[in-house]
């Protein structure tokens, strides 16, 4: 719970919480001195101005004046010590700035202590009064046992509520509701960071979409002057790639499953295949894998990012290798090609430039992208993952994402 500044007044969102009037002294955190000092002020104001006119009604012309101020100042002492002695010993220890369990008991002690001290000021004040009055022509009868009883419970009940009762109701209830209000404004400060995070990732998926398609027609439109046919058929195939993802991409917005990842993957690098004429592709990836969420765009990112800077500079065939594997805590997806290998400026460009921001807003910290090279071959790979080719090895690029599972 985030602690209240004692000199300072509640913020408007807890008072709405709390019950009772809108005395100055209630804008203020109970047993503060701001508190104290304006309750103080309100009960001194209101006692001796019924003090006076308790005076006024039993007044004689004949009494002394002296006498006559007397009493209206010792009721007022009175009222104001019964009102007054718990929430000034409250206010003492909630200023000493303790462990808020301790304070409370502290304060709950306080309180106890207060009553008792009403207690003994009221008898002393009350027998004072009683000799400033004229004496009476008849004595009191003593009151039976069980009169005495109920006397003092409604005595002690009196002391309990005028004497910081409902103070102490009001101290919990405030402790209460700032810890609620702490909730409130975390979760406030969780949507706002949602929702700026949804609009920086569909930002960068809008980045993202045109950069991939724009590669991939400046791929067809290579083929219209050297070989129209085949540039026909890479356009039908083109076409029925884009009436099959678009719909889908709009549909994922900013959640997507792996699954529907691969399958936009494994539509491109056909289409690709057809294009190029020496491409081959590979899917390594446990079925049981796809339901994983996984970030839209990313993975066909890295595929392009593969073609484009490995595969197309490569003389000869050329194999790209899509993997997934999940590790306690982990999942890693990554693609491997056998192109040329890294080199300056790989790595630089606006696609993976992308690829980084997008999984820092999505996951902070818990998601990692890295380009190292690889030794691709027809039997292993890098790390267990198969090549597509025969014995020969190839110096390749390994673009690879970990996301980390969110702690609990």
């Amino acid at each position: 719970m985030s602690e209240l500044p004692l000199d300072r007044p509640l913020p408007a969102e807890l008072l709405r919480r709390l019950t009772g009037g809108l005395a100055a002294y209630q804008l203020y955190p109970v047993f503060s001195w701001p508190w104290l000092r304006k309750r103080s002020l309100l009960v001194t104001l209101g006692a001796s101005s019924f003090g006076v006119l308790i005076a006024l009604g039993g007044w004689d012309s004949q009494q002394d004046l002296a006498r006559f101020w007397l009493m209206p100042a010792q009721f007022t002492f009175g009222v104001v010590a019964l009102a007054s002695s718990g929430p000034l010993l409250a206010t003492l220890v909630r200023n000493r700035g303790l462990r808020r369990p301790l304070e409370r008991r502290f304060v709950i002690a306080a309180i106890a202590l207060g009553v008792l001290i009403s207690f003994a000021v009221d008898s002393w004040v009350s027998t004072a009064i009683d000799r400033s009055l004229p004496p009476r022509q008849v004595a009191p009868e003593p009151m039976a046992v069980p009169g005495l009883v109920l006397n003092g419970l409604v005595l002690i009940t009196i002391y309990g509520l005028l004497g910081g009762g409902l103070a102490l109701r009001r101290y919990l209830g405030e402790a209460h509701g700032m810890a609620l209000l702490a909730k409130e404004r975390e979760l406030a400060a969780l949507r706002a960071q949602n929702h700026a995070l949804d609009q920086r990732l569909s930002l960068l998926q809008a980045q993202i979409e045109p950069h991939f398609l724009f590669n991939t027609l400046a791929s067809v439109r290579s083929l219209i002057g050297s070989d129209p046919a085949l540039a026909g058929t890479t356009i039908e195939l083109l076409v029925d790639y884009l009436r099959a993802t678009i719909p889908r991409l709009r549909e994922m917005s900013v959640d997507s499953t792996l699954g529907q990842q691969l399958e936009i993957c494994e539509s491109y690098l056909r289409l690709m295949c057809v294009r190029t004429g020496r491409l081959q592709y590979r899917i390594e990836v446990d079925p049981a894998l796809s339901a994983r969420s996984f970030p839209p765009l990313l993975l066909i990112s890295l595929v392009e990012n593969a073609l484009k800077h490995g595969i197309e500079p490569k003389v000869g065939p050329g194999s790209v290798t899509i993997y997934a594997r999940a590790r306690p805590g982990l999942l890693e997806v990554g693609v491997v090609d056998d192109g040329i290998g890294l080199r300056d400026g790989f790595g630089s460009g606006l696609g993976l430039r992308n690829v980084r921001e997008l999984l820092l807003a999505r996951y902070g910290a818990r998601a990692t992208f890295t380009l190292s090279s690889a030794l691709v071959d027809g039997v292993a790979g890098v790390d267990g993952v198969k090549g597509v080719h025969g014995a020969t090895s190839a110096r390749g690029t390994r673009a690879s994402i970990e996301i980390a599972e969110e702690s609990a």
